[in-house]
């Protein structure tokens, strides 16, 4: 399997970070080991010292697809959760300065933990889902899919052009603003619509 995953798809979250609107989606791949599950808790990694959550909807690909049609893309996943793509900012932005892949600072082992799947027939309206991220009882990240630039189905047209999308991957689809650090005792909890999906600790 493989993990998917959208860069500056929100606009206030591209603003805080002052790179520029993409005109496509930004693609770049986690392997899977990056995975986190069962709200284990993360470990900060020695190579950073600037470790950023990033909330994001996941959606889990449940059949095979390849240059697939958005009017149709909803038809190849099956559920959804809340995911936390872990960034090392300070390595990220040092490999940006240098007009360097940033792939490092984002697909080390843990820095993809994954909330409990909501199957799709539960949520409604996919354009319009709330979800939010809290740290510590405090709100952090609040966000809404309608915000997104690239909806699901302009992401699913998207990187099927390129990558044959197979049961069980998995498509981070962005974040939006209030990104920060974290340190070891924090409690990050993600809520997907009113269901608490991901709780676990920084270690």
């Amino acid at each position: 399997m493989k993990i998917i995953c959208v860069g500056l798809n929100y606009r206030r979250h591209i603003e805080e970070l002052k790179w520029k609107e993409p005109s496509e989606p930004v693609i770049f791949l986690k392997p899977d080991s990056a995975i986190l599950k069962n709200n284990k808790p993360f470990f900060i990694p020695d190579f950073s010292n600037d470790l950023h959550f990033e909330a994001e909807v996941v959606l889990r690909i449940s059949k095979l697809g390849k240059g697939i049609s958005r009017k149709f893309a909803h038809r190849y996943y099956d559920s959804m959760t809340i995911g936390i793509d872990f960034t090392a900012r300070d390595m990220q932005q040092k490999f940006a300065a240098a007009g360097l892949p940033w792939e490092l600072s984002k697909t080390f082992d843990g820095a993809a933990p994954l909330g409990k799947f909501i199957p799709v027939e539960k949520i409604p309206d996919h354009g319009k889902i709330d979800f939010r991220l809290e740290i510590n009882d405090e709100l952090r990240q609040q966000g809404n899919t309608s915000d997104m630039i690239f909806s699901f189905g302009a992401i699913i047209e998207f990187v099927s052009k390129f990558y044959t999308l197979k049961t069980g991957d998995l498509i981070f689809t962005g974040t939006p603003p209030g990104v920060g650090p974290v340190k070891k005792g924090d409690n990050l909890v993600a809520w997907l619509g009113d269901e608490k999906v991901l709780d676990f600790f920084v270690r």
